[in-house]
C-alpha cells in the first residue's frame, strides 16, 4: 500500500487495528515526541500538517497531568487543557495524544507524600481516567518505580493487570478505543534479555487471552540507550564503534523483534536523544516499529534562547535565566556519577522545566520586545530550531525524505 494511502485511512479512523495495519505497511519507525515545551508541541502540529504524517505526543505525568494533581511544568496545561489545545490546532488530526510512563509514583506529588502502594495505585487510575476522559488514543503502563521496594518482575506485572484493567473497562464505559503500550522496568542502557521478554509477553497474553481482553500494541524495549546530560550514554552508539560491535548488536536486536513480530506485539525503544543519524538509520533497518525522544528537543531550545540573548546584548537575561534554571534543581536526575558537568551545564539541561514560571515568562518577554524591534520573532525561531531537531529524526526513521 502507498504510504499517502497509507496516511490518508491513517487520518480517517484512528484506532487500535488502524495503527497496526498502518506499522506493519510503513518502512519507518512512528515517532514520540515529548511535549517538553508549548513550542515543541506547536513544531509537532506544524511538522505533521506540513508532511501529512502522524506524530505522537508522549507526556509524561510531571509534563502533564490532570487539574487534581496540579497540572504539569509544561505550559502549565492540565490533561483537559493539553488535549483541547492539540485537537484544535491539529489540522491533518495525526497527532496522537500517548501518556508516557503512567502508573504509580509517576508523578511528584505522589512521590512527596510517599505514598502507599495502594494510594498511589489509585491515584494512577485517575490519571488515567483524565487520560482518557479527554481523548488520549495511547496508555503506557509503567509501574517499575516503586519508593519503597524493588518489586520483583512478577509484582510488577500483577500492577500492569490492575491498571490494564482499569483502564480497559473505563474506556468501554466510555466507548472508546485504547492503545495499550506496557514496560516492566526502568531504562537501564542496556538490552534486554530475550528470556524475561519471552516471559513478560507469555503472561500479559494469558492475562488477555483468560479475560477476553485485547493484547498491547507495544512493548517497550530496552536496546542499549540512556539519556544522560547532554548524551546518549547507553551501549547501543558504543557497540556500532567497536569491532565485531555492530553485528553483536545487529544481532542481538533482530532477535528481540522477532521475538516481538511472533507475539503480535510492536517494539517501541525510549530514550533515543542524541544518537547519531547512522544509529537511528539502524534502529528502522532492524525494523524497531516506534521510538521515544524528549530532553534533547528541550536542551534545544534553552541552548536557542541563550544564543539569541547572548547574541544581541542581552547577557543578564541569559545569567538570569541561568540562575532560575541550576535553582530548580531539575538537572540533578539527569547527571552521571562523578559529573563534570559545569553549573552552566546543569542550567542548559534544566532550562525547559523553567519555561513556564512566572521568572521565566518575565525573562522571555522581555527578550521578546527587544528582539521584535531587530525584526526577530523569539518564539518563531525557538519553535523553528525545534522543528529541525524533530526533522533530523524523521529523516533518521526514514519517516520522510
Amino acid at each position: 500500500m502507498a504510504l499517502g494511502r497509507q496516511l490518508m485511512i491513517f487520518g480517517m479512523i484512528m484506532n487500535r487495528n488502524t495503527l497496526l495495519s498502518y506499522i506493519n505497511d510503513q518502512s519507518g519507525t512512528l515517532l514520540g515526541v515529548g511535549p517538553i515545551s508549548k513550542n515543541c508541541v506547536d513544531a509537532v502540529l506544524e511538522l505533521s500538517d506540513e508532511h501529512d504524517i502522524p506524530l505522537i505526543l508522549i507526556a509524561s505525568r510531571n509534563q502533564i497531568d490532570s487539574e487534581e494533581f496540579g497540572g504539569g511544568y509544561v505550559n502549565n496545561w492540565t490533561t483537559e487543557s493539553f488535549a483541547d489545545y492539540v485537537n484544535k490546532n491539529s489540522g491533518s488530526g495525526k497527532v496522537i495524544l500517548a501518556r508516557d510512563h503512567g502508573g504509580p509514583w509517576q508523578n511528584k506529588t505522589e512521590v512527596g507524600k510517599k505514598l502507599s502502594l495502594s494510594a498511589a495505585m489509585d491515584s494512577a487510575k485517575k490519571s488515567y481516567k483524565a487520560d482518557i476522559d479527554a481523548g488520549f488514543k495511547i496508555l503506557h503502563i509503567d509501574p517499575s518505580i516503586d519508593i519503597h521496594k524493588h518489586p520483583s518482575q512478577d509484582e510488577i506485572l500483577e500492577r500492569v493487570f490492575e491498571l490494564y484493567e482499569y483502564c480497559l473497562n473505563y474506556a468501554s464505559e466510555q466507548a472508546k478505543e485504547l492503545i495499550f503500550e506496557i514496560g516492566t522496568e526502568e531504562q537501564s542502557g542496556f538490552l534486554n534479555s530475550n528470556e524475561d521478554l519471552k516471559k513478560v509477553l507469555d503472561k500479559v497474553h494469558s492475562f488477555c487471552d483468560e479475560l477476553k481482553y485485547p493484547k498491547p500494541s507495544f512493548v517497550v524495549i530496552q536496546t542499549g540507550t540512556k539519556v544522560k546530560e547532554m548524551k546518549n550514554i547507553g551501549r547501543f552508539e558504543k557497540m556500532m564503534v567497536q569491532k565485531n560491535g555492530e553485528n553483536e548488536l545487529k544481532k542481538s536486536i533482530s532477535e528481540i523483534v522477532a521475538i516481538c513480530n511472533q507475539a503480535g506485539i510492536f517494539m517501541k525503544t525510549h530514550n533515543m536523544d542524541y544518537l547519531s543519524h547512522e544509529a537511528l538509520n539502524m534502529h528502522t533497518d532492524l525494523g524497531i516499529h516506534a521510538a521515544n525522544v524528549a530532553p534533547e528537543f528541550g536542551v534545544t531550545e534553552t541552548k536557542t534562547l541563550l544564543s539569541l540573548l547572548s547574541s544581541h546584548s542581552m547577557q543578564s537575561l541569559a545569567n538570569q535565566f541561568l540562575e532560575l534554571s541550576y535553582q530548580s534543581k531539575k538537572w540533578e536526575k539527569w547527571m552521571q556519577n562523578k559529573s563534570e558537568a559545569t553549573d552552566r551545564d546543569r542550567s542548559v539541561i534544566a532550562g525547559h522545566y523553567v519555561f513556564s514560571t512566572k521568572e521565566c515568562l518575565q525573562i522571555k518577554q522581555e527578550a521578546a520586545d527587544k528582539l521584535s524591534k531587530k525584526g526577530i520573532d523569539l518564539e518563531s525561531t525557538l519553535k523553528g530550531e525545534i522543528k529541525k531537531q524533530i526533522t533530523r529524526y524523521l529523516k533518521g526513521y526514514r519517516i520522510i525524505h
